[in-house]
């Protein structure tokens, strides 16, 4: 039995024995060498050849990965790692760093229990490497730190051994910092990183070596050693004495918890249930035994095997053969096959139980987020938030009729695996509109298109999706919104939300779409802590993204079986607003009286909805309407001699300058720059430098459209949906 084989075997047997199991994701900016360590620890573990570790990379076993050179998918592998003469089973998950792919790094993290923060020595922890600290910790998810790249320091920077120590702390006390602004309070002090309790390793993941304070204890080893092997270049001799993989993973099961640890702290986290129940319990204690809880993070594409879900097993255990329901699917579902992951291969199994990353196959409803249990009615977990919403569309078909099908389900299928891609079809034309985090996320899904699915497509230029909001309220004046049939009438009041509590809404805080009468007490209170009004807000109707509707009427009769179509021409306009039919965002619209007919037909959704879509689009116009736009955080690193040619760049692109922070020969450009003109950015900025920028871009929310451009865009937007150029007045809704 080769060495693979024997490890695939160790990692069956030991899946079973849950403190000895470790679910990692690795999490970093991009091009800091997260898919090449993901080798090496594979490679260490004997499921792929040393000699290609770092340079074949397994787990970019996409072509379109390959081709780029940085990682797309959350790919997950599990290897087995012995310490003292006993197996640990490692559940790694590799994630993207790029911000066009936040969305995987998000719902990977839901799946594992610790996490290795990858900083680069020579460039430092970068704005991306924050964002996804963020969001490992919002789901409390332990972090441990590994600095790559460490040879450049010595090579080519010339650092000397002083000097070197400075730069990592300057990373340790950056990552500290943010791990106590965003980790859970209770954990804050505990989970700060250091290089003496042996969270903090650095290394080379590209040659291979690896060094922390435990290591240096076990081996006798020490800084000077280190130093002196890759100053005359004898990196190779090091890595036999300091294996990375032995390094790090020795640090993942010393210091990252196992599932029966971390499920106590991380249920109560994700899981809205009663934690007294059977199921709360199950999952609370990691029970193999308890009722079944599966929330899957990702789902790709298999050739011969079609979609597998990959997802993390909290209680319970999925087999072979079994009917399961994904939550919210219209019919329970035979599992076809259960797997362990390895790289770009699946190792058939049983049953995968509690703890573990399982593959399944044959749940067609399932799709990134769901929950799979064995009841129909069991509760889901959390449902997974994204800190970035789509901000740029195309307009993708298919260039022949006869792919029709094809693409629809095409489409179907790749809305499934990524949740922070958004696919809207028009059956008639086969015209698709894909929403995505920016022009890299849509080019790849293209890609998948073309050359994974076979079917040629034609695509627009990237649209950008703005927002629409307001500035004011017109309280105390009611907008009158009336039926076709004159019979009823609806009086609404439009205000803008706090930003606090926009971005509540935006992260879930108060759930989404039509609250029950039986939480409206419940969520009312939730929404008074952010200050809002606590009697308003416990009458509120629905929320739809970051908009609520409150029913702020006394009194009317009927009004509790018009309901449903009153929240129903609130979400019309909360998906177009009145300047452009750009979705709505931060407003909260207050129902403050109504006439209603005495006989239901009359009151119907024909005359309803028209009648409530007029009063809130009415509302908003008299409220100052304005139109926001996304914006990106961008830094540019150049030399000092083409800088100038950055900042021509960047303020011709309505980008705004904010620091300029010069080390050396490298000056940096850190700022922020519209979305609208980000198109072509790259390559105008690499003819600007001679190709010798580096940067780097990551959504930053939605600002307010200059007054100046507002007409212009909005025209635009009119035109391109086949609207009346001008924007309708009030008197265009009160009829």
């Amino acid at each position: 039995m080769g060495r693979k084989e024997d490890n695939i075997a160790r990692a069956v047997e030991v899946m079973h024995t849950r403190e000895r199991i470790r679910n990692l994701a690795i999490a970093a900016h991009i091009d800091h060498g997260k898919t090449t360590l993901s080798d090496n620890l594979i490679a260490g573990a004997g499921m792929m050849s040393e000699e290609l570790a770092g340079k074949s990379r397994v787990l970019d076993f996409d072509e379109q990965e390959s081709a780029r050179g940085i990682t797309i998918n959350a790919a997950s592998a599990s290897m087995v790692h012995d310490i003292g003469g006993e197996d640990y089973l490692i559940n790694l998950i590799d994630t993207p760093g790029h911000v066009d792919f936040g969305g995987d790094v998000t719902r990977a993290m839901r799946a594992v229990d610790g996490c290795i923060i990858l900083a680069c020595a020579v460039e430092g922890t970068m704005p991306q490497t924050e964002t996804v600290v963020r969001q490992a910790l919002k789901e409390k998810v332990r972090p441990v730190l590994f600095i790559n790249k460490v040879d450049r320091l010595i090579n080519e920077l010339q650092i000397d051994g002083a000097e070197m120590m400075q730069r990592f702390e300057k990373i340790i006390t950056k990552v500290n910092k943010l791990i106590h602004t965003f980790a859970p309070e209770e954990v804050r002090k505990e989970w700060q990183v250091s290089v003496e309790n042996g969270t903090v390793a650095f290394g080379s993941a590209y040659y291979n070596w690896g060094m922390s304070v435990p290591y240096m204890k076990k081996t006798g080893l020490n800084f000077k050693d280190i130093y002196e092997h890759c100053a005359k270049d004898e990196q190779k001799a090091l890595s036999k004495k300091a294996p990375v993989h032995q390094v790090i993973l020795d640090m993942a099961v010393d210091k990252l918890p196992s599932p029966l640890e971390a499920q106590r702290y991380r249920i109560p986290n994700i899981w809205q249930g009663d934690l007294e129940s059977v199921e709360g319990k199950a999952m609370m204690e990691c029970d193999a035994d308890g009722p079944l809880s599966l929330m899957i993070t990702k789902i790709w594409m298999d050739t011969h095997a079609g979609e597998v879900a990959v997802g993390r097993v909290y209680s319970g255990s999925i087999k072979h053969g079994e009917t399961v329901w994904a939550i919210g699917g219209a019919k329970a579902e035979r599992v076809q096959q259960v797997s362990m992951m390895v790289g770009s291969d699946r190792i058939q199994v049983p049953e995968v139980t509690a703890g573990n990353i399982a593959a399944i196959t044959g749940i067609r409803s399932a799709k990134a987020g769901v929950t799979i249990a064995r009841e129909k009615d069991s509760v889901p977990f959390e449902a997974i938030t994204h800190y970035s919403e789509p901000v740029v569309t195309v307009a993708v078909e298919p260039k022949a009729m006869k792919d029709l099908p094809k693409f629809i389900d095409a489409l179907r299928g790749l809305a499934k695996a990524d949740a922070s891609l958004q696919v809207s079809t028009n059956s008639e034309t086969g015209e698709a509109l894909l929403a995505g985090m920016g022009e890299l996320h849509l080019e790849i899904t293209v890609y998948r298109l073309e050359e994974e699915r076979g079917i040629k497509v034609k695509v627009s230029e990237p649209i950008v999706v703005y927002r629409e909001s307001i500035q004011s309220e017109n309280a105390g004046r009611a907008f009158e919104g009336k039926s076709p049939n004159r019979h009823n009438r609806f009086y609404i009041e439009a205000e803008p939300l706090a930003e606090d509590v926009v971005q509540a809404l935006r992260e879930g805080h108060f759930g989404d779409g039509n609250v029950r009468n039986k939480d409206s007490k419940a969520v009312g209170d939730k929404f008074a802590e952010f200050g809002m009004e606590k009697n308003l807000m416990r009458k509120i109707f629905a929320i739809s993204g970051t908009n609520v509707l409150v029913n702020d009427t006394k009194g009317i009769q009927n009004l509790h079986e018009t309901r449903e179509l009153i929240i129903e021409g609130f979400n019309e306009v909360c998906k177009k607003g009145p300047l452009a039919e750009e979705p709505l965002m931060g407003v909260m619209l207050r129902l403050v009286d109504a006439k209603l007919h005495e006989d239901a037909i009359h009151r119907g959704p024909a005359q309803t909805i028209p009648a409530v879509r007029n009063a809130c689009r009415g509302a908003l116009i008299r409220s100052g309407p304005v139109i926001l736009e996304p914006m990106q955080n961008i830094r540019i690193d150049a030399p000092n001699d083409v800088i100038g040619g950055v900042t021509r760049e960047v303020t011709n692109r309505r980008g705004v300058i904010e620091d300029m922070p010069i080390d050396g020969g490298t000056a940096s450009v850190i700022g922020k720059m519209p979305v609208a003109e980000s198109f072509g950015f790259s390559n105008d900025i690499r003819a600007a430098t001679q190709g010798r920028a580096i940067w780097n871009t990551e959504n930053s929310g939605f600002e307010i459209l200059p007054r100046s451009l507002l007409e212009k865009v909005v025209g635009e937007i009119r035109e391109r949906k086949g609207l009346k150029p001008e924007v309708p007045g009030e008197a265009y809704y009160t009829d």
